[in-house]
């Protein structure tokens, strides 16, 4: 999906979450930040990192959903309910 967007959207940067390519669902295009998708994040963290739900959870709360990087900063899509 990343390459898609970089390709279709050559003149703008995008702020990138490291290491969760593979969550990236979309770009908002009126703030022209990339979207991800919560269950996907967490599913990485699981898979690539070795965490449990829980722990995968609470650190993307914390650590990734929680830090602030300016006016590009991904948008979360909460799809996990």
């Amino acid at each position: 999906m990343i390459e898609d967007i970089l390709e279709a959207y050559p003149d703008d940067v995008f702020l990138k979450a490291n290491g969760f390519d593979n969550a990236i669902i979309g770009v908002d295009e009126n703030t022209m930040r990339l979207i991800y998708s919560e269950s996907k994040c967490i599913e990485v963290l699981q898979a690539e990192h070795g965490m449990n739900l829980i722990d995968a959870i609470e650190h993307f709360d914390f650590n990734v959903k929680g830090s602030y990087v300016g006016e590009g900063t991904p948008i979360w899509c909460a799809d996990i309910f």
